[in-house]
């Protein structure tokens, strides 16, 4: 497929009543091992992920290593590729452009909390930078409401996150992204306010499962840099076992 065939795909996902389960990448090797189960239908690249698998803190990987590193990804599956690329590098469209242009079809950019004004300018910059290369990129708009909320009460980050997503919407993006711990009265309430189809989520331990937040009207949910950490943690686990005197396992499948 074309790079806009694909984004129109992505877009699809969106909209479909199935919500879009994606499973966060960081680099080639992870990104074919999830597109080669069939139940892949796209793949979300993890912002944090590549920072770590680099040596930086997340978000400050620079911008010509994210870029290379999910054009790599975009090239190395037959899936859409969304991309997690920070708060866009200060050069929202820009980024947009050079995304595209390594054959990405859809990405987070987040609004770090800034001015309103600041955020909605910067997803109208991405529309307009993906208009002009002739690509109908999903862009998942993310909001910090809750995840820098401090100590705010729950109701205002509510309303701090519809106010922005309908904005983001008006603005011309896919959907919104609204990371956190979201339990099922929270969850309704921004479907209800910024739209059914139009919320996106991330899952974590102690957030409800696919399935219950696709009965609330929930577009996507994704899964940040916890796949990462799992397989770490099964790397650590089989060196453990190596020292101690064990054997690799023999059923191991092999990985194209």
């Amino acid at each position: 497929m074309t790079t806009a065939a694909k984004a129109q795909t992505l877009v699809g996902l969106y909209d479909a009543p199935e919500i879009l389960r994606v499973v966060n990448v960081w680099d080639v090797v992870s990104a074919r091992a999830v597109a080669a189960l069939p139940e892949t239908r796209a793949i979300a690249t993890a912002g944090h992920g590549i920072a770590a698998s680099f040596g930086y803190d997340d978000g400050a990987t620079p911008r010509e290593i994210m870029i290379d590193m999910v054009g790599r990804i975009a090239a190395a599956v037959a899936v859409p590729v969304s991309a997690d690329l920070d708060d866009g590098y200060g050069e929202a469209g820009e980024t947009t452009r050079l995304a595209i242009g390594v054959g990405v079809v859809g990405a987070n950019i987040e609004d770090r909390l800034k001015p309103l004004d600041e955020s909605v300018a910067a997803v109208a910059a991405i529309v307009k930078a993906a208009e002009a290369e002739g690509v109908p990129f999903a862009l998942n708009a993310r909001t910090d409401a809750f995840v820098r909320a401090g100590g705010r009460p729950v109701p205002e980050s509510i309303a701090d996150a519809i106010q922005r997503g309908r904005a983001y919407l008006d603005a011309g993006a896919t959907s919104v992204f609204v990371p956190g711990i979201l339990d099922m009265n929270v969850t309704r309430q921004l479907v209800e306010g910024i739209g059914e189809r139009k919320v996106s989520v991330i899952g974590l331990p102690g957030a409800l499962a696919a399935s219950e937040y696709e009965k609330l009207g929930v577009a996507r949910i994704s899964y940040g840099p916890l796949p990462q950490r799992v397989a770490l943690t099964a790397l650590q686990e089989l060196a453990a076992d190596l020292y101690a005197g064990g054997v690799v396992p023999g059923n191991l499948p092999a990985l194209n």
